[in-house]
């Protein structure tokens, strides 16, 4: 027993009828006469996307014309053999074509038309050959078109029917058997497998749509971390070069015999501004660095240190070939890092995509910038390549965004992979090298 809002006992037994009732009233009473028109196959199915172009306009039609020919067939039928002639022919096939615009007041036309036919035949009872056949088509069709619990239903007062007609509707002299339990057995065994189907569906629908949530989240998770990452590694480069500056303006006044007050205020306010630059800087990277990050002790790759990079992928299995074009001179350490990384991670793409391939690696040091392209053969070999999102390249983009400069990355002809990537550096003058 337990006890409801109001404070009186309700017993489970209660609740269980009704919510029972709730559930049937739901399915096949409220929703008798929703309208649901059958919707046409979709165009990019399976068979009809193989199919030419002015048989696919018409091939979406397919389930209505299928329901319209059994219906037409089964009427014919009834009229042969005499079962169901005439007006009971005709109102055999009237819950068949109802389903097609609304399919639960179609079962309960289908129960009334076996009652019907129960009243007026002497033969088969109470379902006749043609009102076997185009109940048991109805109950299908619906249930297809519904839930399990409204198949669950049918079935039931399906049942309760048979019952009801074997006590109160029998005859006693009908000339063939009683088909109640052959309809019973043969609609449960169809409900369940149409069940059975519409759950596993269901499945997996909820499995798709979880995989493609997963994979959302894991690509805005993958991207979140590269963002993160380039914070990290600008900060480090711009912290460097403003503790710098902070050091030399502080120093500068030393370096001159009796500076003018001007110069001191002037040299006082740059590191002032630095110092506030680099305070400010760390702060707002607390906001993406993790907890767990440490700064690291060694310096920031360069592309100096890109062979000891290609020697490594060597070992890996990628066959690397490195070509450098013009005079190579020292570039802005955010330049060199952002290269470095780039060719990073368009060797690791290789590694991951392209096993067996041969790479190669061209770095163009140009008057107005620093021309990069990374292009790898297609797959060969046993190994199956791994799958990938395209995260890596968005993260090389995004570097080559952050200094203005432009990108490509797509398929060659032969079926390798290019990355072409050029960044602008401004030329340094002779004055400002110093």
């Amino acid at each position: 027993m337990t006890e409801t809002e109001s404070g009186k006992p309700q017993d489970n037994e209660i609740r269980l009828v009704k919510g029972a009732y709730g559930s049937l009233r739901q399915d096949l009473i409220d929703s008798a006469l929703d309208y649901r028109p059958l919707p046409p196959l979709r165009m990019d199915g399976r068979f009809t996307r193989r199919l030419p172009e002015r048989i696919r306009e018409f091939a979406g039609w397919t389930p209505h014309a299928v329901i319209i020919a059994v219906a037409l067939m089964m009427f014919t039928f009834s009229i042969d053999t005499g079962t169901g002639a005439g007006v009971l022919g005709l109102l055999t096939i009237v819950p068949l074509l109802l389903t097609v615009v609304r399919p639960v007041l179609a079962w309960w036309a289908a129960l009334a038309v076996t009652l019907v036919t129960n009243v007026f035949s002497y033969h088969d009872w109470p379902w006749t050959p043609t009102s076997f056949v185009g109940y048991l088509l109805v109950i299908t069709l619906v249930a297809i078109r519904t839930t399990p619990r409204t198949a669950a239903w049918m079935w039931a007062l399906t049942a309760a029917y048979a019952a009801f007609s074997e006590v109160f509707l029998n005859r006693g002299y009908n000339y063939g058997g009683s088909t109640s339990a052959q309809m019973l057995f043969v609609s449960a065994l169809v409900l369940l497998v149409v069940s059975m189907l519409q759950v596993r569906r269901k499945a997996d629908q909820e499995v798709a749509a979880q995989q493609s949530v997963t994979a959302v989240e894991r690509g805005r998770r993958t991207l979140l971390e590269e963002r993160t990452t380039i914070a990290r590694e600008l900060h480090d480069v711009v912290a460097h070069h403003m503790s710098v500056v902070a050091i030399q303006a502080e120093a500068a006044p030393y370096r001159v015999e009796n500076p003018p007050p001007e110069l001191e205020q002037a040299f006082l306010t740059i590191r002032e501004n630095a110092v506030a630059a680099l305070t400010e800087l760390r702060r707002i990277l607390g906001v993406v660095r993790a907890d767990d990050y440490e700064t690291p002790d060694a310096p920031q790759p360069t592309l100096a240190e890109l062979d000891g990079l290609i020697d490594n992928v060597r070992d890996a299995g990628l066959t690397v070939e490195k070509t450098v074009t013009g005079a190579v001179r020292e570039l802005p350490q955010g330049v060199e890092l952002s290269a470095y990384r780039i060719v990073q991670e368009a060797l690791s793409n290789a590694l991951r995509h392209a096993p067996g391939s041969t790479a190669r690696v061209e770095i163009a040091y140009v008057l107005g910038g620093l021309g990069l392209r990374i292009v790898n053969t297609p797959p060969r070999g046993l190994i199956k390549p791994s799958p990938g999102a395209g995260h890596g390249v968005t993260g090389m983009r995004e570097r080559v965004t952050m200094l203005n400069g432009e990108m490509t990355a797509d398929l060659t002809e032969d079926g390798g992979y290019e990355v072409a990537a050029f960044v602008p550096v401004a030329a340094v003058r002779d004055g400002d090298a110093s």
